[in-house]
């Protein structure tokens, strides 16, 4: 998916591709903008990397490419669910850099997962988000539950 959108009289391109071994550095660095609450763990980040890349569906990681830099990248998994009477798309983790939130770009990663997701025949899709509540839903998400944790 591609788009260009004009701004100060110049054309900025916006690409959402999936990705690629040469992105893990960029990802990375983008996961420390997440605000995850275990911090990030290279080798370990760099194993779970490769099996994203490896993995056949039902997990997809895309990544938003703005201006030839990676700027945000979006890991979502898909399983049958017995109460969505189909299957269910969870998107584990979205992130645009800091520096461009606010610029439509998270709703153009959002929009792309959301279009895979009807491509895969995906009955409903679902997000947990300590702070961005309110950007899904001027999305069209509508909250539906709490989100809990174990660590193992």
């Amino acid at each position: 998916m591609t788009s260009t959108a004009a701004g100060d009289g110049a054309e900025a391109t916006t690409i959402i591709r999936a990705a690629r071994g040469s992105d893990g550095d960029a990802v990375f660095a983008l996961l420390a903008q997440l605000g995850a609450e275990t911090a990030a763990d290279r080798a370990e980040f760099d194993h779970g990397f490769s099996a994203c890349l490896r993995s056949p569906d039902p997990t997809f990681l895309r990544i938003l490419e703005h201006e030839g830099v990676v700027r945000g990248y979006a890991l979502t998994s898909i399983v049958p669910l017995l109460s969505a009477n189909g299957t269910s798309a969870q998107v584990q983790e979205i992130v645009i850099d800091t520096a461009l939130r606010g610029s439509g770009l998270g709703r153009l990663l959002l929009e792309a997962v959301e279009a895979e997701c009807r491509d895969r025949g995906v009955r409903q899709v679902t997000v947990a988000s300590r702070r961005s509540a309110g950007f899904y839903e001027q999305q069209g998400w509508v909250r539906s539950a709490d989100f809990l944790r174990l660590e193992l």
